[in-house]
């Protein structure tokens, strides 16, 4: 099963009408641990894929993705699996990501390659597939094997001030449901709350007919699902965790980060996928990198 990744270049001439764009096939996973090594070394890692000519891939088979403009020092990039995408491990990740660019603005693309292509000026609707309907994650039950790990693969839905479920994150962010959520919701197991470093959450208010969500990946139409909630006030946290916990009162109160231990974590593994390529620029890369971290007093935010 291919892992889809493209890579876009905008040479530091600033044209963004000039840009290189390359694929791999596999580069997906380890892309966020690619990122930390920095520009030296990512960019020659980048001009060495497979040219693309101008061919994206679209978002429902691109789950990764970068875009290094040189002129500008601008970096785009998202993820949908990797240490950026867990609750444990995302601000250190983007706290490392920043240490490992110094000069450069970092920015998490939660529209996927939709929103690289926008910003060089092409049209983001050209990576959508518009015959692809809602893909809608099964309904976790109490017990499930899957809420025993580290990282469930799992949304948590808070419904009002007393309910919270659980969804299978494999499809598309529950928010993209619209109001039909609630129907399917009305028999589904109910957790109570929810204290697991889930995946992405959602809170819904039917009294005040409000909605908030957040996530650490990205989601088709990120910014459009005020469309698809008619009538609701639609917010979007992006990846903040902490607004979802205070709007449904403490129904989902994930576990707290050791910021120092998450950094140490993110960056041995970093060092292990740089290792498999017995690449010594990157690994001091990334080593320089935690050090300014561990250096520098804990930022504000989850990043």
């Amino acid at each position: 099963m291919a892992e889809w990744a493209n890579y876009a270049v905008v040479p530091g001439s600033g044209d963004p009408g000039a840009y290189e764009l390359y694929e791999s096939r596999f580069g997906a996973p380890g892309l966020d641990l690619d990122l930390l090594a920095g520009p030296d070394v990512v960019l020659p890692f980048v001009r060495g894929h497979r040219a693309a000519h101008g061919q994206w891939r679209d978002d429902v088979r691109c789950e990764g993705a970068v875009l290094v403009d040189e002129g500008r020092k601008v970096l785009l990039s998202f993820v949908q699996d990797g240490p950026r995408t867990c609750l444990r491990h995302r601000a250190a990740a983007l706290e490392l990501l920043g240490h490992a660019w110094p000069g450069w603005e970092s920015r998490h693309t939660y529209d996927g390659p939709a929103e690289l292509r926008a910003y060089l000026g092409l049209d983001p609707e050209a990576v959508r597939d518009p015959q692809l309907g809602v893909m809608a994650g099964a309904l976790i039950a109490p017990g499930d094997e899957e809420l025993a790990e580290d990282d469930p693969w799992v949304t948590a839905v808070t419904v009002g001030p007393d309910r919270c479920h659980l969804v299978a994150a494999t499809g598309d962010h529950p928010i993209a449901e619209g109001p039909a959520l609630l129907e399917r919701l009305a028999g589904a197991p109910d957790h109570g709350r929810c204290g697991l470093a889930v995946l992405s959450g959602l809170h819904i208010d039917p009294e005040r007919r409000r909605v908030g969500w957040w996530l650490p990946g990205a989601q088709a139409g990120a910014y459009e699902m005020a469309a698809r909630w008619p009538g609701w006030t639609v917010t979007f946290w992006r990846d903040r965790w902490d607004a979802h916990g205070r709007a449904c009162g403490g129904l989902f109160t994930p576990p707290p980060v050791d910021r120092a231990r998450a950094l140490a974590e993110v960056r041995d593994e970093a060092r292990e996928h740089w290792a498999q390529r017995r690449d010594e620029t990157a690994l001091a890369a990334v080593d320089r990198a935690w050090r300014r971290a561990v250096r520098t007093r804990a930022p504000g935010g989850t990043g």
